[in-house]
């Protein structure tokens, strides 16, 4: 076996059962859906959301960050390269998190002026944190059996030889 194949062969595993297939649609789907939101509404969610949250060079980074979202929401809907697909997105909702969210805590978020402290926080991080779970699970657990990696993955006795 080459190192290649064996890369590969360990990106694709997964003995998860088909249930994942549920927490990949819901993943999968936020993110392309969101990838494709700032395309279509770039002020409100693309490169003015970016400028307003003080994120520099926005008109760079918000469609970057759109087509990640894109190519990895839907190679994890489709459940292909689950794991490496779901990487980008955990840096995404870590960046999410610590840029547009956490200054809530302390009442100096522009993006939502009249949040302030540990409710409005949650409230407000909610799906990014669903979306860091969610993410998280599938780097740990794989696509599970309803998934081009299932399809792609070497039978479980070829794998231990």
């Amino acid at each position: 076996m080459t190192t290649t194949s064996s890369v590969l062969n360990r990106l694709v595993s997964t003995s998860a059962p088909g249930a994942v297939v549920l927490v990949r649609l819901y993943v999968g789907a936020v993110f392309l859906f969101e990838g494709i939101l700032k395309f279509l509404e770039p002020g409100r969610l693309g490169p003015g959301r970016f400028e307003k949250a003080g994120i520099p060079a926005p008109g760079f980074f918000a469609p970057l960050d759109g087509v990640f979202e894109i190519g990895c929401g839907a190679l994890i809907l489709v459940g292909l390269l689950t794991r490496l697909a779901v990487v980008p997105m955990i840096v995404d909702m870590l960046g999410a998190l610590l840029i547009t969210k956490l200054p809530i805590l302390w009442g100096a978020s522009p993006l939502f002026p009249d949040g302030a402290g540990w409710w409005d926080f949650v409230h407000e991080s909610r799906t990014d944190l669903a979306q860091l779970c969610g993410s998280l699970f599938l780097l740990l657990v794989g696509a599970g059996s309803f998934s081009l990696d299932a399809k792609l993955s070497p039978p479980a006795d070829a794998r231990s030889r």
